[in-house]
């Protein structure tokens, strides 16, 4: 049964979306700041945590940073009452996975969750001893999906499940155009209007991880700025 730590301040968001976590089946702990969220995380990791934005102590951006740069890798979906897309894509960048904007639904939220949740066990299992082993080539770039590893000119790069799902289907599918709204459903297992960024911000991530001259992108790039795609890399 995955263990789900969800950090939310307000009394009555958080009581209710630990009724709906416990009565779909998963385990919970509830804290109501930031600085336990941490702490909890540190002390022993959640499989997921869902974590609000604005908080006391530590707000949820700090948290995520904290644990980003201690190398957990814990799935984070975070909550935010905030209307702007600078707060959305700042959450994005330092290291959450995906996010949901105040007022949710709990039944949009229990498929995030589940999203995740999944993403996370396939990971798991493509790294277990005897996992089936193949090899992605583009140009510099090699992918073994079955120890979910990707190189660059040899060099390993470190990707979190969502950006290393995104590099895949991308190049699984090499030339091939795919609107945000495909990305969404084939990648992250749901398709929503108005959670595009999403996707804008993960393929920047990728970019900068694979990119060595970002004026030069030699795998991912814009169509007429509705879809993306992995060309072919120069021979």
């Amino acid at each position: 049964m995955p263990n789900i730590l969800v950090a939310e301040d307000q009394a009555d968001i958080r009581d209710l979306i630990v009724l709906n976590l416990q009565q779909a089946g998963y385990g919970v702990l509830a804290v109501a700041d930031g600085q336990a969220a941490l702490d909890s995380q540190l002390e022993r990791a959640s499989d997921l945590l869902v974590l609000d934005l604005m908080m006391p102590r530590l707000d949820g951006l700090e948290v995520v940073k904290a644990l980003r740069a201690r190398g957990r890798a814990t799935p984070i979906l975070m909550l935010t009452a905030k209307s702007t897309e600078l707060d959305r894509v700042l959450g994005l960048e330092l290291g959450a996975d995906d996010y949901l904007t105040k007022p949710f639904s709990m039944p949009e939220l229990l498929a995030r969750v589940k999203a995740l949740l999944r993403r996370a066990e396939l990971l798991r299992a493509a790294q277990a001893p005897g996992a089936p082993q193949a090899l992605l080539r583009n140009g510099e770039l090699e992918i073994e999906p079955g120890r979910r590893e990707a190189r660059v000119a040899g060099q390993t790069l470190e990707f979190t499940a969502l950006e290393f799902d995104l590099l895949l289907h991308f190049a699984s599918h090499p030339g091939q155009v795919f609107s945000r709204a495909r990305l969404l459903d084939a990648v992250w297992g749901y398709s929503h209007e108005g959670y595009e960024h999403t996707v804008t911000t993960h393929i920047n991530r990728l970019r900068a991880k694979l990119e060595q001259d970002p004026m030069q992108p030699r795998f991912i790039l814009t169509v007429r700025g509705a879809g993306y795609k992995m060309r072919d890399a120069p021979r």
